[in-house]
């Protein structure tokens, strides 16, 4: 069942960022006990796009890199899809990521290690947001984590005739249809709003994702893992047999999703260690 409350050796505070014309409400969650400067995330919170509050860190794979590795993780409440569709969201996480940037020392994290994550939707604003921060050279990304993103607004083989738990195709087709309302014609949408439209995926940050076997988004988190790696990237992938989406937030005491836990913890801490992007300007 899900657990949606704030562990109590984390520290929380909300802070509003300027961001496409308002005050935009943000999470900030810190290990009670840090010191020195941590490695900032920059965590996105699910919801196809259309739902969803940044206190679903409390209960994702984001309050881990909190309790388990010292990180700070900063989710921002960025516009639902039914109030403002794409760019809207996207646009609003762009400018908390410049935020991190430009106050890393006052959110005491390190420049050099601003992560991006996020789960479902969140992951696809996550990989979106990597393309659109190289692209415009705004902000380096050190690693990046969209669990079992939401990438392509196309049907694929596991999304076209899924009926599982959490999220299918109907709901799939719905939430497509809602984010990209401004968009005309199919060949309006730009990778920005659908992340599986990118061709040249060269310089994009390393990347670590999961993924159920019966769930949508499936086939398309392999194909985005397959064409970075295509270019040089690196970029991981663990496929968890029979979890269906957001299995690891429905489930948390089961020992298949202490052991993905565990895995991802282990992924993040060697990101850690392994990557550094210095920003520029």
């Amino acid at each position: 069942m899900l657990q949606f409350r704030k562990p109590d050796y984390v520290k929380t505070e909300y802070i509003r960022i300027p961001a496409q014309g308002k005050q935009l409400r943000v999470l900030v969650c810190r290990p009670i006990d840090r010191k020195g400067k941590a490695p900032g995330v920059l965590w996105i919170h699910g919801g196809g796009y259309m739902t969803g509050m940044p206190e679903m860190v409390y209960m994702s794979r984001a309050i881990d890199l909190v309790t388990a590795c010292g990180a700070v993780v900063i989710s921002p409440a960025y516009t639902l899809s039914y109030k403002a569709p794409y760019p809207k969201a996207l646009n609003e996480c762009h400018k908390v990521l410049l935020y991190m940037k430009e106050q890393a020392d006052s959110l005491g994290i390190r420049s050099d290690q601003i992560m991006v994550g996020g789960e479902s939707a969140g992951g696809g604003l996550c990989a979106a947001l990597c393309m659109l921060a190289k692209d415009c050279q705004s902000v380096n990304i050190a690693f990046q984590m969209p669990l079992y993103p939401m990438l392509d607004c196309m049907n694929t083989a596991s999304s076209k005739d899924n009926h599982e738990k959490i999220w299918n195709t109907r709901r799939n087709h719905m939430a497509w249809s809602i984010y990209l309302r401004s968009l005309k014609k199919e060949t309006d949408i730009p990778c920005y709003a659908s992340p599986a439209r990118r061709e040249n995926y060269e310089g994009l940050p390393p990347c670590y994702t999961f993924v159920g076997d019966i769930e949508p988004f499936y086939e398309e988190a392999l194909t985005y893992i397959c064409n970075l790696r295509n270019a040089g990237v690196p970029a991981f992938v663990d496929v968890y047999k029979d979890f269906y989406h957001a299995y690891d937030m429905m489930h948390p005491e089961t020992e298949e999703v202490k052991q993905a836990r565990k895995r991802f913890i282990s992924v993040f801490r060697q990101a850690c260690q392994t990557y550094c992007a210095p920003q520029k300007g």
